[in-house]
């Protein structure tokens, strides 16, 4: 059994985040190319009454925010996102054992997080394909990136509601 301390264990904290965010972005950008290859832009394909799938492109941010600024919001979009991905893989590392339960979490945001940079970066918008509806009341179209990253920041939450994990191991004091 590896040693909780020590360079080993520091080296293999990350990785279980890590594996979820690649799996997370390899099915966010496969599920999107079947997307932009399957579906015809804004045109809905009813699956049931309140989902369907329908091809879109969003420029700007969650809910289209800044989706009309004139362009800017690319870089900026883009760069926010790098920020927090590092943020996050440096979290990842510095997780202390006890944490290690915000792996999933934070590799989910991740993830979801790098799914979202590389269509923007790639092709300024990220596509969206999951439009949820009731009668006449859309939510905003998204995609598995944005699910992904809403499960990992609302089971972070619970988990620090909860009290079972601190945000961030502090290094030792030499």
């Amino acid at each position: 059994m590896p040693s909780e301390s020590g360079w080993g264990a520091r080296w293999q904290r990350p990785w279980v985040g890590l594996a979820i965010a690649v799996v997370v972005v390899v099915l966010d950008q496969w599920t999107k190319q079947i997307a932009v290859d399957q579906l015809s832009y804004r045109y809905p394909v009813p699956v049931t009454s309140w989902f369907d799938w329908m091809l879109t492109y969003n420029t700007g941010a969650a809910f289209s925010f800044l989706a009309d600024a004139g362009g800017w919001q690319r870089y900026f979009l883009s760069g926010i996102a790098l920020l927090v991905s590092v943020f996050i893989v440096v979290w990842l590392w510095r997780l202390a054992p006890a944490d290690r339960i915000l792996t999933v979490p934070l590799g989910l945001i991740l993830g979801g997080g790098v799914g979202n940079l590389i269509d923007r970066v790639a092709q300024g918008h990220v596509v969206d394909f999951i439009s949820l509806h009731y009668e006449q009341w859309f939510w905003p179209a998204f995609n598995l990136a944005d699910a992904a990253i809403t499960a990992g920041a609302t089971c972070w939450l619970l988990i620090m509601l909860m009290g079972s994990a601190s945000p961030i191991e502090k290094p030792p004091v030499s």
